[in-house]
């Protein structure tokens, strides 16, 4: 159990923090969601971050970027206290248990499911339950400014205030949070909990549309539906491989991700956490990157799951086809191309801005992302699956350009603004190559067969000649570089399992590795934190060539890194523990399920090689005896 002084919490590694300025460690928040927008709980009970009604719109609850003006929702106790929480087993339905001298209570907060899934509008709902003794608690719902371009105004009417910012209308229902305490736009109270009682706070939103407001007794059956929504879900899914429960929740916080109208996948769920406490690295990942759409359905593929790789797949090549204009990078989640960059006059988390919305990386050429479409596209069809003629046409048209294209100069993986001849940007085009040659084969690709070897030939020889640099033993980031590039481990399974990738490795060891953390790159530990996903890559490459031992004490460790719920980053301090980037960062639970299922996998290839060996040895022993 994990005791703090009332306004401050304690981390996941056991130390006391405080909130600075009205902030919250990052570490501290777990997520909600619903399919279609996301909610982050600080520990000690305030939602900090929660957009309405969708994930990309500007957020009317974000004092995680602005502690005064940004908007919360509270609820804890009054006094010192202690809190234990976690997920409800196989839900995104968060249960925190808040112990005083005087008594107990549990919150249960969920953003609310119907029937039928998600619903029209977006429930957000807390249920407080006495469990002995009495707790007093306080609350608070204090709709903010959109990041300081909306006020929000409060509305009497005859079936209850509603509060309405810049088209969004927010209603609060209650029962056992009286009395009410109104001041304006912001809305309070104390209520005492006994052994028993229950309680709900719910928080209904729309945009441009009437808002519905539902009785409290129904928010407490909708509660109790979207703890079963999610547990049904869960029960589709199936590993039971090492490391399940952290492979588990990965697949929750990816659930979170997901858009369902459309099908699309966030990156993350917030905007404009900073990489470093320095700031201007802050970015907008409330988009789809298609190149994270790729990982994220190999990833529910692998759990036998149908519909939301089914969706996410039509989505994409849907979009791409729609707006023809080659590869993308990504879009937003309606799938449309972003709009440019928006700063944003509020001061950021712990006052490190910028503080932005949208990204301005969308007009790059990035040519790695021909390999993330065509591997999504292999991994489809290794399903049972079938392309359409129009599908086929659009793969077609996308491998003739990764022909044309892949001895250009790009952006590379990492989005930078210096165009090179990054070595992963070439590696992807001979992936995209790879599956086209195969989807070909196996007769659902027509096209010119011939010319996608050529190039894929010629990919290889490239690599040969410009990736590898015999004085440093290890692949290089680009052309007449000396840099490393963690992005080249993505590469070790389809590539190179060989000698050059298992020194490439080392170097990596060597270099850009701190305890179990990585650096993206040479030289970034000057600029940000290392990143979470390099770490789970590192350790699915040693199992590719070999180093089980390895890659089982590097995941671990990585493990041992999510916080008390679970959940990961962007970045991780190398000298504090401290989350930064946004969260929760789809990347970094994607490269956790993908290096449990292939460190798994190997080890299991690596045990009946050695049974293999074992029983051929005994053979020859038995001839050689007779």
């Amino acid at each position: 159990m994990q005791t703090y002084p009332n306004e401050a919490e304690r981390s996941a590694d056991g130390d006391v923090e405080s909130r600075v300025d009205g902030y919250a460690p990052i570490r501290s928040y777990a997520a909600i969601g619903d399919g279609r927008t996301i909610g982050l709980i600080a520990r000690d009970g305030r939602v900090d971050w929660l957009p309405v009604p969708s994930l990309d719109a500007p957020p009317v609850f974000a004092a995680i970027l602005d502690s005064e003006h940004g908007g919360h929702i509270a609820l804890r106790p009054t006094g010192p206290a202690s809190v234990e929480r976690h997920y409800h087993p196989g839900t995104n339905v968060l249960v925190t248990t808040w112990t005083t001298d005087t008594g107990s209570c549990t919150v249960t907060d969920a953003m609310i499911t119907g029937v039928a899934g998600r619903l029209p509008w977006l429930e957000f709902g807390r249920c407080v339950q006495g469990v002995d003794g009495e707790v007093e608690l306080e609350w608070a719902v204090e709709p903010g400014t959109m990041l300081g371009t909306a006020t929000p105004v409060r509305h009497d009417t005859g079936n209850g205030p509603v509060v309405a910012i810049d088209g969004v209308t927010i209603a609060i229902v209650e029962r056992g949070f009286e009395p009410v305490h109104e001041d304006g736009p912001r809305f309070s109270g104390r209520f005492l909990t006994q052994a028993g009682s229950q309680h709900i706070l719910t928080i209904v939103g729309t945009r441009d549309e009437p808002v519905y407001r539902p009785d409290p007794g129904d928010s407490m059956r909708g509660i109790d539906r979207t703890l079963q929504n999610w547990e049904d879900w869960s029960r589709e899914f199936s590993y039971t491989g090492p490391w399940a429960e952290a492979v588990q929740r990965s697949a929750l916080a990816l659930k979170l991700l997901i858009y369902a109208p459309t099908g699309a996948i966030a990156a993350a769920g917030t905007t404009s956490l900073p990489e470093n406490e320095h700031g201007g690295k802050n970015w907008d990942y409330r988009f789809a990157w298609v190149r994270d759409l790729s990982f994220t359905v190999r990833s529910l593929y692998w759990f036998g799951l149908r519909e939301e790789p089914h969706a996410a797949v039509s989505w994409v090549l849907r979009t791409i086809a729609e707006h023809g204009d080659g590869m993308p990078i990504f879009y937003t989640l309606e799938g449309e191309k972003a709009d440019g960059v928006h700063h944003r006059d509020v001061p950021g988390w712990r006052g490190i801005g910028p503080v932005v919305e949208g990204n301005a990386a969308s007009h790059q050429l990035q040519l790695g992302v021909y390999g993330d479409v065509f591997e999504v596209m292999r991994g489809y069809v290794a399903n049972g699956n079938v392309l359409d003629r129009h599908t086929a046409d659009v793969l077609e048209g996308l491998a003739d350009d990764a022909c044309k294209r892949w001895p250009e100069k790009d952006s590379g993986l990492w989005e930078l603004s210096e165009q090179q001849h990054y070595v992963s940007s070439k590696i992807g085009c001979w992936q995209a190559l790879d599956a086209a040659i195969e989807l070909h084969d196996k007769g659902q690709l027509h096209g010119d067969r011939e010319g996608w070897v050529r190039n894929r030939e010629l990919i290889e020889e490239w690599v040969s000649e410009h990736g590898w640099s015999e004085e440093r033993q290890s692949y290089v980031m680009y052309a007449g570089s000396d840099k490393l590039d963690t992005s080249m481990l993505l590469h070790s399974a389809a590539f190179d399992r060989g000698a050059r990738m298992n020194a490439t490795i080392d170097a990596i060891l060597k270099e850009l590795s701190v305890g179990p953390l990585v650096y993206r790159y040479s030289g970034m530990a000057a600029e940000e934190s290392p990143f979470v996903a390099c770490s789970f890559w590192l350790a699915s490459a040693m199992a590719s060539v070999g180093r089980i031992d390895e890659a089982v004490a590097l995941m671990n460790a990585m493990i041992d890194q999510a916080n008390d719920v679970g959940l990961y980053s962007e970045m991780i301090s190398a000298d504090t523990g401290a989350f930064m980037g946004n969260v929760p960062q789809g990347l970094s639970h994607l490269a956790l399920i993908h290096a449990a299922i292939h460190i798994a996998d190997e080890a299991e290839e690596a045990r009946h090689k050695e049974a293999d060996a074992t029983s051929d040895g005994q053979k020859d022993g038995e001839k050689i005896t007779a």
